[in-house]
């Protein structure tokens, strides 16, 4: 197998990452000040409560304690009656839940007992009846006084609003910040995908105030300005020896047909220089860096014309099994390349000793996806050789070194999938053959 067609389920993007680990840091940055703001507010907070509370137990004891029984009676029933202030007499039978659930109420509780007696019993319920309950003792008479409906505490149900709008701000500024670290590594991405492309004349910028990325930015520069160099330094060396070659091998070829007289030998050489001249293209096609046009192309259509040059029965049989509304996104002259070279080593290896080729051309949808298979039914290649198969020069047993091929046809075609934004599988098919899977963009 040469590409993996098949993608990894979530892929997790630097910007994504970076922005989850910066919100995660700051969004406990802002819990954990809340929480210290949370503690600092406690204890004052609870000396002020306890303060007033010992006030109110003193004034009411004092009150009580400078009445009658007939008139405590009817003070009793009037502080019962209050909004604000409710003083009970205790009995024995009450049951109470002690006021120290969290240290706010620990440390409240403590100040009443140290203001108002160790005797003092600060409890958050009575009888079920939640509040805050302080229990005193005028003599041998004992009264529960309750300030609140609820017991007192340090919520955060007050701030929830600061606190969300703390939570969103982070989120965005996250967000800012990590598109401003990243912001210079996708520009680099863009550029190295137009330099793959083969757009050398891609550029970063060399001004930046960030010392390390002006460096890299740089150094990349500098690269496509050598990549481009050599690009061109190529095309002409490639110019040049396509006129240097091919010029001797037609005068060879016209010299043949004029000068030997044996007919066999004539066809011979004929033969020998088309072989030469087939394998000069091979390098052309493999080192020409042509410009792809992407363009909705039928599949169909474009595969029974790069089938007819293939239709000798004695040879190749080539079945295309494709429908004629099916389209994909791809440059014709690229994808045409690609059917001939997998036609050209179907016809020379996927086949039996003294039998034709079979080579049937079908496909499959993959979402947004179309997958062009093209199978032949020889003897396939062992497993051990697969992964070198687009290996320039590269043949895939012993037994081809006298084929006539150059052994750049799938090397030919890996290049030009890449060119066409597609991904190449190389397998040996079940029931054997080589099965060649070319996935393509679909073009609606």
């Amino acid at each position: 197998m040469l590409s993996d067609l098949a993608k990894p389920r979530l892929a997790l993007t630097l910007f994504w990452r970076t922005f989850a680990l910066l919100a995660l840091l700051l969004s406990g940055g802002v819990l954990a000040w809340q929480q210290t703001f949370k503690v600092l507010e406690a204890e004052p907070r609870a000396l002020e409560s306890a303060q007033q509370l010992a006030g109110l137990v003193n004034l009411s004891r004092v009150a009580l304690a400078n009445t009658d029984s007939i008139n405590r009676v009817a003070m009793l029933s009037t502080l019962a009656r209050s909004d604000a202030v409710q003083v009970r007499v205790a009995e024995q039978s009450d049951r109470w839940q002690a006021y120290d659930a969290n240290t706010f109420a620990k440390r409240l509780a403590a100040e009443l007992r140290e203001r108002l007696g160790p005797g003092t019993v600060v409890a958050r319920s009575v009888n079920q009846e939640p509040g805050l309950w302080v229990r005193f003792s005028i003599g041998e008479d004992a009264y529960w006084l309750q300030t609140s409906a609820a017991p007192l505490s340090v919520s955060l149900s007050g701030n929830a609003w600061w606190l969300g709008i703390a939570l969103i701000a982070t989120a965005l500024g996250s967000a800012l910040i990590t598109r401003l670290i990243n912001q210079p590594l996708r520009e680099l991405s863009f550029a190295a995908h137009r330099i793959r492309e083969g757009e050398y004349d891609s550029r970063l910028d060399e001004s930046t105030r960030t010392s390390e990325i002006r460096e890299v930015n740089m150094g990349f520069n500098r690269m496509a300005r050598e990549l481009a160099k050599m690009e061109d330094d190529r095309a002409v060396m490639l110019a040049g020896i396509s006129h240097d070659l091919r010029t001797p091998l037609a005068r060879l070829r016209l010299e043949a047909e004029m000068s030997v007289a044996d007919e066999q030998a004539r066809q011979f050489m004929a033969q020998d220089i088309a072989q030469l001249d087939a394998i000069i293209n091979k390098f052309m096609d493999y080192a020409r860096p042509s410009e792809v046009q992407l363009k909705p192309i039928a599949l169909a259509e474009l595969a029974e014309r790069e089938a007819l040059g293939f239709r000798k029965p004695e040879e190749i049989r080539i079945l295309v099994r494709l429908p004629a509304e099916l389209r994909v996104w791809a440059d014709e002259t690229e994808l045409a390349r690609v059917l001939l070279n997998l036609f050209e080593n179907a016809r020379r290896y996927g086949h039996a000793p003294g039998e034709a080729s079979l080579v049937i051309v079908s496909h499959r949808s993959t979402g947004p996806w179309v997958d062009l298979l093209v199978r032949d039914f020889g003897p396939g290649v062992p497993a051990d050789k697969m992964d070198r198969l687009t290996t320039p020069f590269f043949r895939g047993d012993s037994a081809r070194t006298a084929a006539t091929g150059a052994g750049l046809g799938l090397a030919i075609v890996e290049k030009s999938v890449q060119r066409l934004g597609g991904q190449l599988q190389i397998s040996n098919a079940r029931g054997g053959g080589l099965q060649t899977i070319i996935r393509l963009q679909k073009a609606q």
